[in-house]
């Protein structure tokens, strides 16, 4: 079994790189010391298991845990922490492992052996309890993992399942609702319309196009999306107060 050690501190993946050698049929194939690295070597390298510490900077354990999930071949995820409500937390939901640390190799083996029997996909459900505001999206593009930082997406446009999260440069197909986004991100984002959010802070203008319809023109992007007129009002109401 491949195992990616995931702590941003040097001596806490030591000390599961040495424990995780005790484990029979069980190897560290590498280390990551931010989310962003383990979301790069897991794609690469392709474990079976991440063990995966929560609180990092930059990007917690938990989003990085969001984004494996969409993998084409997702790895289980144990999350390490030294926050003990983190860790009952995850039990109530029944959907992954955490190990308290400083951990012990009997509990390590045991979720090893968890972890084995996971479905791909499963830890999504302990992020939903867990997670707060991520600080990327993600989705599988050419077979590999994209992820835009949610600062750099200008909006959100939903077409019947999928959404389309544009950012300068780009666009990215999102399989999550549109009313999802819109709690978790919605003091970044503003509603105009039934199917769109758009980045308050990338806001360059409210503009009427030749047809009378009320568009937003944002920031080093071509698309303007339309604003209702049911919407109209708050949209023009939360511009003038500053946004």
């Amino acid at each position: 079994m491949k195992v990616l050690v995931v702590d941003d501190e040097p001596p806490a993946r030591a000390r599961l790189r040495a424990l995780v050698s005790e484990i029979t049929g069980a190897e560290v194939v590498e280390e990551a010391a931010s989310g962003l690295q383990a979301l790069e070597l897991a794609q690469t390298l392709e474990p079976a298991v991440v063990l995966l510490d929560i609180r990092m900077p930059w990007m917690d354990g938990i989003e990085v845990a969001r984004h494996l999930s969409r993998l084409p071949r997702p790895p289980a995820v144990v999350f390490t922490t030294a926050y003990e409500a983190h860790a009952l937390a995850a039990f109530e939901v029944h959907a992954i492992d955490y190990l308290l640390k400083p951990i012990r190799k009997e509990r390590l083996a045991e979720a090893l052996a968890r972890a084995r029997q996971m479905k791909p996909g499963k830890a999504d459900e302990a992020i939903v309890a867990l997670g707060g505001a991520r600080t990327h999206v993600s989705a599988v593009q050419q077979g590999r993992l994209r992820l835009v930082a949610v600062a750099e997406v200008r909006y959100f446009l939903a077409d019947q399942k999928y959404v389309t999260a544009g950012f300068p440069g780009g666009e990215l197909l999102l399989e999550e609702p549109l009313r999802q986004l819109e709690e978790e991100l919605g003091s970044r984002f503003l509603r105009i319309h039934r199917n769109a959010l758009v980045g308050l802070s990338h806001i360059e203008a409210l503009e009427r196009d030749p047809d009378g319809l009320h568009r937003v023109r944002l920031r080093d992007v071509p698309v303007t999306p339309a604003v209702s007129r049911r919407l109209l009002g708050t949209v023009k109401a939360r511009l003038r107060n500053g946004r």
